[in-house]
């Protein structure tokens, strides 16, 4: 382990390196250190300034962090009824199971809920991930949301304007009417917030229940044809519109 130097070419920051790592965004990596979770070559590390060279021996948590040089980046539609996560104290089923085996430890970029399915984006590039997720870069995300119910022209303003949920205020939705049948209507929303269960709250704000969701894009990347638990590398294309967002 070293401090911090300008001069040695060799060296990372700490947060820096488990980003890379893929075990967190560097904001999130920099709590792990403040609390204590990260070892390096046996020794407590709670410094910011802290640097370590590719020769160390990075622990979180007791388990070692291999840090891959090349990047990893994976396209997968995420079924209803999978954990966002890579493992479950619940025993449920997460992404970790429908990962491809051989590639190097990767992690979701951002969530979808346990029972949304949709387009989910994973990576060991932890710097890219943090600012794809961070609310300033406001990557749009659009969803088709099957509804219970007539959606009314009155309701559809209400959405494009933004509604007041209970603890924060979501900003105006794009809104594209699918279908709308006696009972049920089909809407694709896009957002670029990322709260939790926002687009269900969203829709309920306005009297309807959602009835399934799945996103169909997140920035450049769109699900297309890819069937439910498949997965497929992201095209040059697409990483090169990613990484113009971030």
């Amino acid at each position: 382990m070293k401090e911090s130097s300008a001069a040695d070419a060799s060296a990372i920051r700490l947060q820096k390196y488990l980003a890379h790592a893929g075990i967190a965004s560097r904001r999130a990596a920099e709590e792990l250190i403040v609390r204590g979770k990260v070892r390096v070559n046996g020794r407590v590390v709670r410094e910011m300034g802290t640097s370590v060279a590719l020769g160390d021996r990075v622990d979180v948590s007791g388990a070692p962090v291999v840090l891959h040089l090349e990047t990893t980046y994976l396209v997968l539609h995420k079924p209803a009824g999978v954990m966002t996560t890579m493992r479950d104290p619940q025993g449920r089923r997460t992404v970790a199971d429908l990962i491809p085996k051989g590639l190097p430890r990767i992690v979701p970029v951002g969530r979808l809920d346990f029972d949304t399915s949709g387009v989910l984006l994973l990576t060991n590039d932890g710097e890219l991930a943090n600012r794809l997720t961070h609310p300033r870069y406001g990557v749009d995300k659009t969803y088709r949301a099957l509804l219970k119910g007539r959606l009314l022209p009155a309701e559809i303003e209400r959405l494009r304007s933004g509604v007041h949920l209970e603890e924060f205020r979501a900003a105006g939705a794009q809104l594209r009417v699918v279908a709308v049948r006696r009972e049920t209507s089909v809407v694709d929303i896009t957002v670029h917030e990322g709260k939790n269960r926002q687009v269900r709250r969203m829709f309920e704000a306005v009297g309807h229940s959602v009835q399934a969701l799945v996103r169909l894009r997140f920035g450049p990347i769109r699900l297309g044809d890819l069937p439910p638990g498949a997965t497929r590398p992201p095209s040059e294309r697409e990483l090169a519109a990613l990484r113009a967002l971030a």
